[in-house]
């Protein structure tokens, strides 16, 4: 796999168009972090650790609805690995004017974007949100 954040983030579309309330991807500790950003800003409920159906680690995302709409309408991949995509605090996008989350890799862990604004850091922009 060339890109486990994208497999991830395509994962959880895929289960919401299905109407999944979770969905398992395999674990490490970069998607972990990306969760926990998730997690945090309210777009999913949660992930737990647990053991896949081949014996490796995985995560078990517990997914978010609304009225029976998924709470995340837009999930996009910016940073690719032919393309990175790195940007100081100031070049950080808003995403939908600021009712969105970009999530940023900075050099003080994963974040997301008001938060890399509030510690003055910049990083790679993994990926948008809304």
């Amino acid at each position: 796999m060339n890109d486990p954040i994208g497999d991830m983030l395509t994962r959880i579309r895929n289960a919401q168009m299905r109407g999944k309330s979770t969905v398992e991807t395999p674990a490490s500790k970069l998607r972990a972090w990306v969760l926990d950003v998730l997690a945090d800003e309210g777009y999913i409920r949660g992930y737990e650790k647990t053991t896949g159906k081949d014996g490796h680690p995985a995560l078990e995302i517990s997914l978010k609805y609304f009225e029976g709409t998924p709470v995340i309408r837009e999930l996009k991949r910016v940073s690719k690995p032919g393309r990175r995509v790195y940007m100081s605090v100031k070049e950080i996008p808003q995403v939908r004017q600021g009712l969105g989350v970009s999530i940023v890799s900075t050099p003080k862990g994963v974040m997301s974007d008001a938060n890399a604004r509030s510690h003055n850091v910049g990083g790679e922009v993994l990926c948008t949100v809304f």
